[in-house]
């Protein structure tokens, strides 16, 4: 019996994500954060947003109701295609992926895709905590920060998480899950 590449990469995607089951991964929007600048004070918000085209349809098959929460998209044959070829698939991605804000400035990162995603601070880019899509990204070995992640750390569809950038450099971002979604953040002092 011949079994097709993306079979397998389902087979083994779903094994990896039955294993993480525990993760209390949440699957169903929330409030979005409300911790935005006020407009009329000397702080300022740059919002990244997390995209994705995930199909509800397939992505749902394979991984459970409430997986994918967005009209239309991507089957997971195609997702797993793209990132098979790509190293990542173009529609789940931080936009914009490179911000540049000042201290003081609010930082917010907004999931207006609709799967699950985190946002989560490294000291470099690297592997998330999903080995096959680190295989098929080609992303490398799972960086530390996206080992063990909290509850919080995910990001339903919909919401926003949000922090005050209080010391000046340079800032990098990605998805544990998916690691090809990047953004680098420069902080100006004031």
């Amino acid at each position: 019996m011949r079994l097709s590449l993306s079979k397998v990469l389902m087979a083994a995607v779903a094994t990896a994500i039955a294993g993480c089951s525990d993760a209390n991964i949440p699957t169903t929007p929330s409030a979005p954060s409300t911790l935005r600048a006020d407009r009329s004070s000397s702080e300022r918000t740059k919002t990244i947003r997390m995209k994705d085209e995930c199909d509800p349809q397939s992505f749902n098959a394979m991984f459970g109701p409430g997986t994918c929460v967005r009209d239309g998209g991507l089957n997971l044959d195609q997702f797993l295609s793209q990132v098979s070829k790509l190293h990542g698939a173009p529609g789940w991605r931080f936009a914009p992926d490179e911000v540049t804000l000042h201290v003081g400035d609010v930082l917010a990162a907004m999931n207006a895709g609709g799967e699950v995603h985190t946002f989560t601070e490294v000291k470099n880019f690297g592997g998330g905590f999903f080995t096959p899509l680190n295989e098929l990204s080609g992303a490398g070995e799972t960086v530390n920060e996206c080992k063990n992640l909290p509850a919080s750390a995910f990001v339903a569809p919909g919401a926003t998480v949000a922090e005050t950038e209080n010391e000046a450099g340079d800032e990098k971002y990605q998805c544990c899950i998916h690691p090809w979604m990047r953004a680098t953040v420069h902080i100006a002092a004031k």
